[in-house]
């Protein structure tokens, strides 16, 4: 039965994404940071929707840790769900993301549409320049900046190595870090459709400050802190 819940819920996603996806083209003409309002509505209606059909709630802790003026997100990255659920409480945002994710049908355009800092992960040195100039950029238009610093989806228990383009832009743009930490690789794993019921923890941490230090300490600071709370969480 959880089969079949599961394959309800993502057909209703998939129509979804391509219903909020042709409304946002259709309003191309409107400010991205007015457009953004749409994600976030449908946001909501796809968490709810998992909670109604898979039993798979969706609880944040450290609310009073966002603070007033965006910053950097540094969120682990298990599964589809944080990509989804992060953008109920910080709108407008903009994502760092491969540029692969832009030829993707409905979903890639309604990415293209905005804002991202697309880069080529190949391409080293030039992917760490991108993302600092075009971070500060949007940090200056007060997006919140959504960095997934392994890079790509993990399963739980793995231990990857964190990539270091997003503390380079701390350090250079003088901006802080918001880590975030969740335990939805357990509930929705990577590259599967099924959902198991239960609820999904997302922690958000207190802010690390700049305060002019390297991108190396600020990256250990982060991990270290992300990987203890996903270790809680369990």
């Amino acid at each position: 039965m959880q089969y079949i819940r599961s394959l309800i819920f993502s057909f209703i996603m998939i129509s979804s994404i391509i219903i909020f996806t042709l409304l946002n083209l259709s309003l191309f003409f409107i400010s991205y940071r007015k457009r953004s309002v749409l994600l976030t509505w449908w946001a909501k209606i796809v968490i709810k929707s998992l909670e109604v059909i898979c039993g798979l709630k969706v609880e944040f802790s450290g609310l009073d840790n966002i603070p007033e003026e965006p910053c950097i997100i540094f969120s682990k990255h298990q599964s589809t769900l944080e990509t989804i659920a992060l953008q109920i409480h910080f709108n407008p945002q903009v994502w760092v993301l491969k540029r692969e994710l832009l030829f993707v049908p409905f979903f890639g355009w309604t990415l293209a549409l905005s804002k991202p800092i697309a880069i080529n992960r190949a391409s080293g040195k030039k992917a760490i320049d991108q993302i600092v100039q075009q971070g500060i950029s949007r940090l200056k238009e007060k997006y919140w900046l959504i960095i997934f610093p392994e890079g790509t989806r993990t399963r739980p228990g793995d231990s990857p190595r964190y990539k270091g383009g997003g503390a380079i832009l701390a350090e250079k743009s003088g901006y802080d870090i918001l880590p975030v930490a969740h335990n939805a690789g357990h509930f929705w794993p990577k590259g599967q459709f099924y959902k198991k019921p239960g609820t999904v923890k997302i922690v958000i941490g207190e802010v690390i400050k700049n305060n002019n230090r390297s991108s190396k300490e600020l990256l250990t600071e982060a991990q270290n802190w992300i990987e203890r709370e996903v270790g809680i969480l369990g």
